[in-house]
Parts: structure tokens; C-alpha cells; sequence
């Protein structure tokens, strides 16, 4: 590279027009009207996350606790995902949508007793005579908008505000003293974590620091992120409330999709209009889609996590549906079902979806308070193998008693890969750090949000099952509250059995 090329690149490096003159400036930061008072009050979930952050503070006497919002995440370039915080932080301030990027939650231990006093760490709003306020992309009003000050957040949240500025020196108070650990959610922020692990590296290399661990461990930084994980076993009221919400408008979100059908299957995309007519809904009246929407239509139905979602939709196949609104607060529903393009089913199609729906009765049978998680994957998978055996598709003379046979069986796992549940809340696959014992041998509890959604999946080049079961997949989703003497389920709106799904969609398509 000759000399003067290089020194054109350094001169050139940043070709954005950024007006610096003196008389802009003074004209840009003057004569504006006083802000409008953005009419902040407590937000609905304010009054339920001291409970949350009361449970994680008696898990850890002692420990500082940080956990971060996290950053934006580029998209390309200089473009970024619209910004989602870390489901933890949502969870214990309450913050959902795109609110607070950079943000930090700490719990700060008190000296006078095993528990913790919260603050939330952010970038206020600029005032307007401050270079943030007209030039910077990130932050400033002009590029974001009025941002809330650190008396709206505290309002807001009801957790003390102070400013991003200060988070430094307050993670490193008391290292030497009454603070027994330093522990940070990694994978939220990475500059965060770093931060952290240079606090504590400078304050174990003290003489005067005899009781701080060796906290940027991962292992010890996994325990805070797995008892925020369970934490969200057992929803609360206010949680529960916006799962109803969530799964309301999914439902609504399907009246649309069966709409659409017919101008899907003569668009050469179909499956992007079905995708197109749930997202819009999603996108309208709820903060999106919780997760990718599967439009998956014929042989793409087989696909377990299909979203490329850019195949025909033909008359005679079906469509599995698998889709979900995440609300403002984050809670997202995940609801499944498969419908015939024409409103009929098949009679193929007819016996391998009411085999499914058989699984999910079974699996609903077993939902009640006392007994494991695994013990309604278990109930749905004694059906599906037994109607396998019933087919004469399990391969040479095995029973479905033995190819439930974990150790020595497994055949039926061969059209019917995953797991029957999940549960569910802020994540669509919520609480998934949760300890075994506590999530699929665990107990079920009044307060559980979980799916119920078994399947079959037979692929088109499938030489171990006749012909006419080729290229068909059938699921069957719904989203279940565990309560008192039984379980909910919350997605019931929507039909689930074979005469009900056509009366629906002929209702939808007259």
C-alpha cells in the first residue's frame, strides 16, 4: 500500500458529517420548548419483583449480585436487533420491550442483615445542551427519543436509579469487608463481565481481602444464573395474567393465518404469507413473535424447527402452525396446530393427527400437582408408541412396552424426536437452566406454565412406513397452567380435535 493511500484511509476514516462549528451548536442546543413530562407511573409489575429479588437475595447472604441488561446486538454493519434485555433483568425489574439497553441490576448486600438493597444502574436523559443530545446515535433524543431521567426509572421500576457512571466504584465497595462475593449473570454483557472479573481480580490481590472467593469462576457465576432460571419455575399472578394475554392474541393470530390460507397456496411462497399474516398480528398487538414462527406446509411439516418458511402451500397437504405473541412485558405464548390447506382431512391425515391428540389427552391426564415433569412426556409417549405397534411400523416384532424401553428400546423416538413439554413464561423455553432435579424429575407445582405438544413425523423418502404416511408431520400444541387439583389449558380457544379444526377453519374461510 503506497504512503498516500494510507494517509487518505486515516483521513478518511470516519466520513459520517458530524456540524462541530461553535454557531451550531449554540443554535442546536437552544430555544426549545421544556420537556414534556413523560407521565411515568409504577408499572403493573413493580408491585411483584421485590418477591422475586427477595427469593434470588436468600440464595446468596453476602454476595454482590450484577446482573446486566446487556448490550444491543449487530444485525450487520452498523445495524442492530431490535434490543431485548437479558430475560433475567426483565424478570426482577419488570422492564420489557426494548427499555434499557446497558442498564445493570445490582443487589448490594447489607451489612446488617442476610439481605440485599437493589439499584439500577443506566444513562439517564442528556440535557439538551450536552453533545449526547443531537449526536449521539445511541442515546440521544434526537436519534432515540426523550429518554426517561433516573427519577421516572426509579418511579417506574420502584428500584433506586443511579447513573451507569457509578458502577464501577459501587462493585467494588466492601470487597475487603462485609461483601463475601462478586457474582455476575456472564453471558448478558460481556463488557460487564469483564468489568467484574477486573474488580475482582485487583481486590483478591489485596492483602487486606481474606473472604472474597475466586468469583469469576464460571462455575460460581452459573449458580446466580441458574437461580434466576428457577426463579421462573412458579409463576405469579401478575405473570400468569400476561400468559393469558399472550395466548389470547396467538389465538387471534391463527384466525388470521386460516384466512390467508387461500392466498397462499397461489402465492409461490405460501408458507412466507402464512408467516406474514401471524407476524403482522404479533407485531400489531404485541411486542412480536416470542421465537421464529414455524410455517412449515407438506414435507417441510416434518422438519422439526423449520423457518426458512419459503415453501408452496398445495391443497390436499397440511400446515403445522407453530407460533407464538411475546406481550410488551416479554411473556410468550408457543401454540401449535395443524391444519388441512383445504379444511378436510384426509383420511391418513385424520388417523395420524387423532393418534397425536390421543398422546396430548394422556399427557393432560397426567398434569396434576405431585407427580414429575417426565411423567406427562412419559403418558404421551405410551400412546404414540402403542398406536406405532398398532400400524405395524415398530421393526421387527418389538411391543410398545419395549421400545419405550429407554436402555434397550427407543424405535418410536424414530418419529418422534423431542420432548412433550417445556416450560414456559419469559422465555418461550423458560427456565431452561434450571437444575435436572428441579425441571424434568422435578415436581409439578400449582403456578407451572408449561406446553403439552406431541407429535409424529413421517418424511417423504421414509422406506419404514407405508407410502401414504409419507411427507406428513403433525404436532399438536397448548400451553397449560398447573393449578390446585389439575391443569388449565390456556390455549383451549383454539380447537384441538378432528371435527373441531374443520368446523373452525370453515367458519374462518366462508
Amino acid at each position: 500500500m503506497s504512503d498516500t493511500l494510507a494517509n487518505a484511509i486515516v483521513e478518511e476514516e470516519d466520513h459520517r458529517n458530524r456540524p462541530k462549528s461553535r454557531a451550531f451548536v449554540d443554535f442546536v442546543t437552544s430555544n426549545w420548548a421544556p420537556r414534556a413530562d413523560l407521565g411515568i407511573e409504577p408499572s403493573a409489575a413493580s408491585a411483584y419483583t421485590p418477591a422475586r429479588r427477595a427469593s434470588l437475595s436468600a440464595r446468596f447472604p453476602g454476595a454482590r449480585l450484577v446482573i446486566p441488561a446487556g448490550p444491543y446486538k449487530v444485525r450487520s454493519n452498523d445495524t442492530d436487533y431490535r434490543f431485548r434485555p437479558h430475560s433475567a433483568f426483565a424478570h426482577l425489574t419488570g422492564l420489557g420491550m426494548d427499555q434499557e439497553p446497558d442498564a445493570v441490576l445490582v443487589l448490594h448486600p447489607v451489612a446488617s442483615s442476610d439481605g440485599h438493597a437493589a439499584a439500577l444502574y443506566l444513562r439517564p436523559l442528556a440535557d439538551r445542551d450536552n453533545e449526547e443530545f443531537y449526536a449521539d446515535s445511541r442515546y440521544g433524543e434526537f436519534w432515540v427519543g426523550a429518554r426517561p431521567s433516573l427519577a421516572d426509572m426509579t418511579t417506574l421500576t420502584g428500584i433506586e436509579a443511579r447513573h451507569i457512571d457509578r458502577l464501577p466504584e459501587d462493585l467494588g465497595a466492601g470487597l475487603d469487608m462485609q461483601v463475601t462475593a462478586l457474582l455476575v449473570i456472564e453471558e448478558a454483557d460481556p463488557a460487564i463481565t469483564a468489568l467484574v472479573a477486573d474488580i475482582v481480580a485487583v481486590s483478591s490481590s489485596s492483602a487486606n481481602v481474606t473472604r472474597l472467593p475466586k468469583t469469576g469462576d464460571a462455575a460460581t457465576n452459573a449458580d446466580l444464573l441458574r437461580a434466576t432460571a428457577e426463579l421462573r419455575l412458579i409463576k405469579d399472578e401478575w405473570e400468569i395474567a400476561e400468559m393469558r394475554s399472550a395466548v389470547a392474541q396467538t389465538v387471534a393470530g391463527f384466525e388470521d393465518v386460516v384466512r390467508a390460507l387461500p392466498r397462499a397456496t397461489r402465492h409461490w411462497r405460501g408458507e412466507r404469507v402464512i408467516e406474514n399474516a401471524f407476524e403482522n398480528h404479533a407485531r400489531l398487538d404485541g411486542n412480536g413473535v416470542g421465537y421464529d414462527t414455524i410455517a412449515a406446509a407438506g414435507e417441510n411439516a416434518t422438519i422439526l424447527h423449520w423457518i426458512r418458511n419459503d415453501g408452496p402451500v398445495r391443497d390436499g397437504d397440511v400446515v403445522l402452525l407453530d407460533a407464538g405473541i411475546e406481550t410488551d412485558s416479554l411473556y410468550t405464548a408457543d401454540v401449535t396446530r395443524t391444519m388441512p390447506v383445504t379444511g378436510k382431512f384426509t383420511d391418513v391425515q385424520r388417523r395420524i393427527y387423532q393418534a397425536v391428540l390421543d398422546a396430548a389427552d394422556a399427557a393432560f391426564a397426567a398434569a396434576r400437582p405431585g407427580a414429575r415433569f417426565i411423567d406427562v412426556h412419559n403418558a404421551a409417549m405410551a400412546v404414540i408408541a402403542a398406536r406405532l405397534e398398532e400400524w405395524g411400523l415398530l421393526p421387527n416384532g418389538v411391543t410398545a412396552a419395549q421400545t419405550l424401553d429407554e436402555q434397550t428400546g427407543g424405535e418410536y423416538r424414530r418419529w418422534m424426536v423431542h420432548g412433550t413439554s417445556h416450560h414456559l413464561g419469559i422465555d418461550v423455553h423458560d427456565c431452561a437452566q434450571a437444575r435436572n432435579s428441579l425441571y424434568r424429575e422435578g415436581v409439578l407445582e400449582p403456578g407451572m406454565i408449561f406446553t403439552i405438544e406431541p407429535g409424529l413425523y413421517f418424511k417423504s423418502d421414509d422406506l419404514a412406513v407405508p407410502e401414504e404416511y409419507r411427507g406428513i408431520g403433525i404436532r399438536i400444541e397448548d400451553d397449560v397452567l398447573l393449578t390446585e387439583d389439575g391443569c388449565e389449558n390456556l390455549s383451549a380457544a383454539l380447537p384441538r380435535t378432528v371435527e373441531g379444526v374443520e368446523a373452525w377453519m370453515a367458519g374462518l374461510l366462508a
